[in-house]
């Protein structure tokens, strides 16, 4: 009933790796099955070496295992959550990349600094406040959803058009359409995190990139008048 859904899911893991944005068995890629209320995760310590599309795991938004004889990644809550309070997300992706981890470390968001950073969002991207000892204390991986939407509540951004964000003192997670596009953000985060400590390294007193430019380049890809693309 499941194999279309575990391949994509399967995909997207395997793409993760080849795009080294994960470090052994860390990171994760999920899919999701709107129709059926389920999605597809990766299971929990498996190397990807070792990774076959029937070893991923089938998972309701409550976290009951449908099918699958492995544990689930143990991010797997916040996935859930995630999915259950963003009915327009169909793939949710975690890495430990290294330039977003050392974003997410120094507890800042990453500023908009150039074009390529506009051409996937007009904000800088958020880093999310270290989470709370009560959150801490409580179910950890449920509470980092809880934690990622009061980011974006607390900024006032919308989760369609921001598909990142850094966890303080954490990592990474993207999203997407489909899991193919939360890896897709992935690697956009990482690069774009990179050449932003760059800059930094080059000019600590860079300036943040005008707003004319920011409305151009992200227009061109994703406004009602796009041009870019076939």
């Amino acid at each position: 009933m499941y194999k279309d859904l575990k391949q994509e899911c399967y995909e997207a893991n395997m793409q993760l790796n080849a795009l080294n944005l994960v470090v052994y068995t860390f990171g994760n890629v999920s899919a999701v099955d709107r129709k059926n209320g389920v999605f597809a995760i990766k299971p929990s310590g498996v190397p990807y070496e070792d990774l076959k599309p029937e070893d991923i795991v089938i998972v309701d938004f409550d976290n009951n295992i449908i099918e699958g004889n492995m544990r689930p990644s143990s991010d797997t809550k916040t996935h859930a959550y995630l999915y259950k309070n963003w009915p327009n997300i169909g793939g949710v992706a975690h890495t430990h990349a290294t330039y977003s981890v050392a974003w997410a470390q120094s507890l800042r968001d990453i500023p908009i600094f150039g074009t390529t950073h506009a051409d996937h969002l007009t904000s800088d991207i958020p880093c999310a406040a270290p989470m709370s000892d009560a959150l801490i204390e409580g179910n950890y991986e449920h509470n980092t959803g809880i934690q990622i939407l009061n980011c974006f509540k607390e900024k006032n951004l919308s989760y369609e058009e921001v598909e990142m964000i850094l966890i303080g003192n954490h990592g990474p997670f993207a999203w997407g359409k489909n899991a193919a596009k939360a890896v897709y953000n992935s690697k956009v985060l990482e690069v774009v995190a990179e050449m932003a400590h760059l800059t930094l390294l080059i000019n600590p007193n860079a300036p943040r990139l005008k707003d004319s430019l920011i409305k151009k380049h992200y227009e061109r890809k994703h406004g009602k008048d796009s041009y870019y693309g076939q």
